[in-house]
């Protein structure tokens, strides 16, 4: 080439080799490494906030250092969570710093005054410039600190609004290296988007070492808090939570809030037992078949995977001769709560059956296990713990799968029967129902 593309001079182009790699050189380390058995972990144990629910989320409670994440859909209750966390904390003696972008510290005051969270070492502060909440974080030395929310603080040396990807990349780095560095506890709240997902990069939840979500419906008080990541502890641990006028308050005992009161039985409903982490809780199921009115039949869902749903209703169709092909089907969860294990399948199979053939299934049965593409249950983990729940509950009788008792004896007061397909399943429940329409108490048993 002999003629410059800028500044159009010829002869002027010179040609260089391709430049060398940098490489980094070794430094000496200011610390060597020590033998893992000489490390002390008493640093890193977990201390209890006070929030017996958030603390089963966490794995214990909250680890000095560690950085904790909480995102939900606006007003479902994360900030007053937040703030019922640092008043605890605060009462016990350690200093709490609140840093608050989205309202001012009389506005965080009234909402401490209505749930109850003041405390003397509880200190407010309203601030959006990052530079200024790392100041108050220096000058107040917390041992914990709540941002609330991480979207609404900016960064003066990265261009763009606050809340876009390289503002919150360079907030939450930031401030979990001021966290890590100081041994300070940081609970950041997070904004989600329109599919439910964190607001911001990818990689804002592989920095921090927690993320929980928030999960309920904003028109019931019920509220889960889900563990999704935990470096600490357990995850997909779910808390229960109560929110109303006077705050949030932990539900040690949720399982009765996801069934439904009724005098006798209802067609189309079945209740199991999903394992949340540790903690087994009974569900019920409810399901509504309907003619199709158009050429396409509709699969809507509310608490359930959608293709869950789909499999299942193929399975039905295949194997076990329940026809649902051309039949609008709707199933839904009670009190928000979301199964996403596979353990529901068998219980929505038979809310599907009993809702097509008008049948309702007998008093007191529960229905746990997977179902398979060739028609076939199979065995789910943690078994006892759910027929326990069950039996405590007031459940006399279950369908597992077949070989599910190989774990251990069901609980006093249960009868469990075991098949090994799906329309086994559903011929024993159908049987059931149809000899015990003129009974009060239906059983499973003829």
């Amino acid at each position: 080439m002999g003629r410059c593309g800028e500044c159009q001079a010829w002869g002027t182009v010179v040609e260089h080799g391709a430049p060398t790699a940098v490489r980094t050189g070794a430094v000496a380390p200011a610390r060597p490494a020590v033998p893992i058995a000489e490390v002390d972990a008493q640093t890193a144990r977990a201390r209890p906030t006070g929030v017996g629910e958030f603390d089963r989320v966490l794995g214990g409670g909250i680890v000095p250092g560690a950085v904790v994440l909480m995102a939900g859909e606006p007003g479902i209750g994360k900030s007053t969570l937040a703030l019922d966390v640092a008043a605890r904390a605060a009462r016990e003696g350690a200093s709490v710093l609140y840093v608050s972008g989205e309202e001012s510290a009389a506005q965080v005051k009234l909402r401490a005054e209505r749930v109850g969270a003041l405390a003397d070492t509880l200190y407010l502060a309203s601030e959006t410039d990052l530079g200024t909440v790392l100041g108050q974080i220096e000058q107040a030395d917390p041992a914990l600190v709540v941002v609330d929310s991480v979207q609404t603080i900016a960064s003066a040396d990265v261009d763009g609004a606050p809340g876009n990807v390289g503002q919150v990349r360079e907030v939450a780095s930031a401030l979990i290296q001021a966290a890590k560095r100081r041994g300070t506890a940081a609970v950041l709240i997070g904004h989600v988007t329109k599919d439910g997902s964190i607001a911001g990069p990818r990689v804002l939840e592989h920095l921090v070492d927690v993320v929980v979500q928030f999960e309920g419906e904003r028109h019931s008080r019920l509220r889960l808090v889900r563990a999704v990541k935990n470096r600490f502890g357990p995850t997909d641990e779910v808390g229960c939570f109560d929110l109303g006028d006077s705050g949030i308050v932990g539900l040690p005992d949720p399982s009765g809030l996801f069934l439904t009161s009724r005098d006798r039985p209802v067609p189309g409903t079945c209740v199991t037992v999903t394992l949340e982490g540790r903690r087994p809780l009974v569900a019920e199921l409810q399901a509504l078949v309907s003619e199709a009115s158009a050429g396409s039949p509709r699969r809507t869902t509310s608490g359930l995977d959608a293709s869950r749903l789909a499999m299942v209703l193929a399975v039905l169709g295949q194997r076990a001769g329940v026809p649902l092909a051309r039949h609008d089907c709707y199933a839904a969860t009670v009190g928000g709560v979301r199964l996403g294990e596979p353990a529901a399948d068998l219980a929505l199979s038979l809310a599907l059956t009993s809702a097509l053939l008008d049948l309702a299934l007998p008093v007191g049965t529960i229905a746990v296990g997977e179902v398979g593409l060739a028609g076939d249950l199979r065995p789910v983990t943690g078994l006892p713990r759910r027929l326990a729940e069950a039996a405590r509950i007031g459940f006399t009788e279950a369908v597992v799968p077949t070989g599910s008792l190989a774990e251990g004896q069901p609980p006093a007061g249960m009868r469990v029967h075991e098949v090994p397909t799906l329309a086994d399943a559903v011929a024993l429940v159908v049987s059931a129902a149809q000899a015990s329409t003129d009974r009060r108490a239906p059983s499973l048993l003829d």
